[in-house]
């Protein structure tokens, strides 16, 4: 696929050099580059197959190989996603997010969301890797959305009532990663991948997505947002054909209702 300037030529350069190191077995390529939706916003999403008796040493080293692609200007580990063999790097001349990912060979082929497109391999092994377990982009299930979002709504409405802001602008923007977005996108026919891409892949729903966003740091005005997420939840849930959904009645009621007492003692 084609690939911006900035990011191809710096990847150009990065495979130039991995090709070099016999401890590794492969590179892959994911992220944007995979679904061809690159720009030249877009990071590079590397994930580097190490051969198992070297693998603890280029784990160790793996600052000082990043150092040795390009003029590496930050770096540091995903532990804050939950992935230690993740090293996010931030590359000058071109200026480029990359994401490094340093698998075994066992690990390319089973911990997967995705079937990477393969860049540079050593005999075959890494598209033996893929063929052998294909990978799809996890399922969709709206019955563990509905299983958490009255909890979650009490949730909110206690740090409304607290006075807790800041939390709730946050907390509805985690309802809008992880509830509204993947809800309208799955609607229409789209990967449930969040709020990526929304405003250009469903906006016919920017409306009602605006209207979960606070306009300023006030209370009222917070609360109505949290109420309209509520009531986008509802449409988005009655549209879906799942006829096994088990819905909370109870526990939505309850939490509406505590949400309501919250906003009439603003009063």
């Amino acid at each position: 696929m084609p690939v911006p300037e900035p990011q191809g030529e710096l990847l150009k350069q990065i495979l130039a050099k991995l090709k070099t190191d016999d401890r590794l077995l492969g590179v892959a390529i994911g992220g944007s580059y995979l679904s061809g939706e690159m720009d030249e916003y877009s990071d590079l999403d590397l994930i580097i197959v190490v051969d198992d008796v070297h693998y603890e040493q280029v784990l160790k080293e793996r600052q000082l190989l990043a150092s040795s692609l390009g003029k590496l200007l930050a770096a540091f580990i995903g532990e804050h996603v939950g992935e230690p063999r993740l090293l996010i790097c931030l590359y000058d001349s071109p200026l480029v997010h990359v994401d490094l990912k340093f698998l075994l060979l066992q690990d390319f082929q089973t911990d997967r969301t995705e079937n990477p497109i393969i860049l540079w391999e050593q005999r075959n092994l890494l598209t033996l890797a893929v063929s052998d377990n294909l990978r799809n982009y996890s399922p969709f299930d709206p019955q563990w959305i509905e299983d958490r979002f009255w909890v979650w709504v009490h949730y909110g409405a206690t740090k409304l009532g607290r006075g807790e802001l800041f939390e709730v602008i946050d907390f509805l923007s985690f309802l809008r990663g992880q509830v509204l977005a993947p809800l309208a996108k799955v609607q229409a026919g789209l990967l449930p991948r969040g709020v990526r891409n929304l405003e250009r892949e469903i906006p016919s729903y920017l409306s009602d997505f605006r209207q979960t966003i606070p306009a300023k740091h006030d209370q009222e005005e917070i609360a109505r947002s949290l109420q309209h997420t509520i009531v986008f939840y509802r449409q988005l849930r009655s549209a879906l054909t799942t006829p096994q959904l088990v819905i909370h009645s109870q526990a939505e009621a309850a939490s509406i209702k505590y949400l309501q007492t919250i906003i009439d003692g603003f009063k």
